[in-house]
């Protein structure tokens, strides 16, 4: 049997976070996602899980929004690595860079948009 939400007052849509938007999208993006599958696991039609696909694309085509990126993360601490709370960042090209915890965030910002062109 169906779950059916049934919205009262003024309101009858749903409001959703850019948080939870992104979230969606990126799970959608995965390898081997299937949209209708993810758009069904959160409650949404999946036309709108479409169209939030193609803003997302039309904010990173204009440089704007969020960009999503792989992430792995590493138990071990290798060797003449920096000391705790820091992370290290590798991007193509065999870029790596790595930071502390008391980097400051509009330079690092600087320096990877910088390396990203």
């Amino acid at each position: 049997m169906a779950t059916v939400t049934v919205l009262s007052g003024p309101e009858r849509r749903r409001r959703w976070a850019s948080s939870e938007k992104a979230r969606i999208v990126e799970e959608s993006l995965a390898p081997g996602a299937v949209v209708t599958a993810v758009a069904r696991r959160h409650d949404v039609h999946p036309n709108l899980l479409h169209h939030w696909r193609r803003q997302a694309k039309r904010a990173l085509e204009g440089g704007q929004g969020v960009k999503f990126l792989p992430v792995a993360l590493t138990r071990s601490v290798r060797p003449g690595s920096t000391a705790a709370g820091s992370i290290e960042i590798e991007l193509a090209g065999d870029v790596r860079v790595r930071v502390d915890a008391a980097v400051d965030e509009a330079a690092l910002g600087r320096v990877l948009r910088a390396l990203g062109r």
